[in-house]
């Protein structure tokens, strides 16, 4: 009689615990379910964008090619409930390819969903570069526009040197291998082997400028002597197309393009990851980057560790952190 007792609260207890799998299995298939329908909208992290909208694009601080940015960007375009983009751009510029990279990223996007670039502050250089990636251009009255034009900028310590009593000695395999050096004063060739670089991307984005513009090439060649504007004489010089905030960027998405009334405006961002050094600057990076800051070299250091090639980019000493510059002061 005890064993039957015994044997009953047994399959008691197994039918409890069969019953608690059968909840946590199914309570894992719901959870799981629900991942599949936020990643089929686009990318993983994307709970929220299975239902139709505007999305929201921001491209700000030093321009450089950055790969989840881009990635980003590519799963907008092919999200099927994005109906329309605003990129907000705010950035002083950077490296010309990285504006390139970002520039011909959202060409693309904008031939799978209409497009248009809103600028709140600034967009300069590799910055307006990415802007004429977008079907419409618009900007606040006061922002800062402009400054096309490629540069590139090393320092020179020789006479630090002489006072330190240090001196540069070098096997090299032709004059011009690992010129420029901020170790010794750069010769005629290689002024006029970085000029001819200079030149090559100052005409290529002279182009792109007259095309994605409407005008001549000397029309753009004269806008694109390094001047930088406001966003009310960039409308009249024809560098943006319209004056105003988001909401005329919104507008212009409903009115020209037909995109649907009262659409949320949703952000898109890179998906946030651990960032190994040096995006997570160490101590040492920092220190480095001090000194050589201090004495007037300024090679620029880009995200993932190498040395970025010519730059697109206003004032980049000082406004480099967009997030210490608010524009012109009153």
């Amino acid at each position: 009689m005890s064993l039957d007792a015994d044997a009953i609260l047994d399959r008691r207890r197994l039918k409890r615990r069969i019953g608690l799998w059968r909840i946590l299995a199914f309570l894992f298939a719901a959870v799981a379910g629900l991942g599949m329908i936020a990643w089929a909208g686009g990318l993983g992290s994307s709970i929220g964008y299975a239902t139709a909208h505007i999305a929201r694009l921001k491209i700000a601080g030093f321009i450089h090619i950055d790969r989840q940015l881009l990635e980003t960007i590519e799963a907008v375009g092919k999200n099927r409930n994005v109906k329309g983009v605003i990129v907000v751009i705010e950035s002083s510029g950077g490296t010309t390819s990285g504006g390139e990279a970002i520039q011909e990223a959202i060409r693309k996007l904008a031939g799978k969903k209409p497009t248009v670039a809103h600028v709140d502050t600034l967009a300069a250089s590799a910055a307006y570069m990415i802007a004429l990636g977008a079907d419409q251009i618009v900007a606040r009255r006061s922002a800062i526009i402009g400054s096309i034009g490629v540069l590139v900028q090393w320092g020179e310590v020789t006479g630090l040197m002489d006072k330190v009593g240090v001196k540069l000695q070098e096997v090299k395999s032709t004059p011009l291998k690992a010129e420029p050096t901020p170790f010794k004063p750069a010769s005629p060739e290689a002024k006029a082997m970085l000029d001819s670089m200079v030149q090559d991307s100052y005409r290529w984005f002279v182009g792109m400028v007259a095309e994605r513009r409407g005008l001549s090439v000397e029309e753009a060649r004269t806008l694109a002597d390094g001047r930088v504007v406001t966003g009310a004489q960039a409308k009249d010089l024809k560098l943006i197309d319209a004056i105003g905030g988001p909401d005329v960027a919104k507008n212009w998405l409903e009115t020209a393009r037909g995109v649907e009334k009262d659409l949320p405006i949703k952000d898109w961002k890179p998906s946030e990851e651990w960032l190994p050094l040096p995006e997570a600057e160490s101590l040492a990076a920092a220190v480095t980057r001090g000194v050589l800051s201090a004495i007037g070299l300024q090679t620029v250091i880009s995200g993932t560790g190498e040395l970025d090639g010519l730059r697109s980019v206003w004032n980049p000493t000082i406004h480099q952190n967009m997030n210490e510059f608010p524009g012109i002061g009153q």
